[in-house]
C-alpha cells in the first residue's frame, strides 16, 4: 500500500476523532446552557451529533455555513439547544 493511502486513512481517523470530541463538547455546552447541568458523556455525544445535523440543516436554510472548528461547534450547540427545546416541549 502506498504511503499516500496510509496518510488518507490516518487523516480520516483524526477527523472522526475530532468530530466525536466536538460532539461531546457541543452536547455538554448545550445541556449546560439549557438547564445548567451536563447529561453524561454518552448523552452529550448523542446530543452533539444530533445537534450538528439539526444545526447544519437550520443554518443552511438561511444560507449560512461554518468554515472552522469553532463555527462547527457553534452550529452544533445551536442545533443541540433547538433539539433540547423540542424534546422538552414533546415530553410536557
Amino acid at each position: 500500500m502506498p504511503a499516500q493511502d496510509y496518510t488518507k486513512k490516518f487523516l480520516s481517523q483524526i477527523i472522526m476523532i475530532v468530530g466525536l470530541i466536538t460532539g461531546v463538547i457541543a452536547g455538554f455546552v448545550a445541556s449546560k446552557l439549557f438547564d445548567g447541568q451536563g447529561k453524561g458523556c454518552l448523552v452529550n455525544l448523542v446530543l452533539g451529533i444530533i445537534g450538528g445535523a439539526l444545526g447544519g440543516c437550520l443554518f443552511s436554510l438561511f444560507g449560512l455555513e461554518a468554515y472552522s472548528w469553532m463555527g462547527e461547534l457553534v452550529v452544533s450547540v445551536v442545533g443541540a439547544m433547538v433539539f433540547l427545546l423540542l424534546w422538552n416541549k414533546l415530553l410536557k
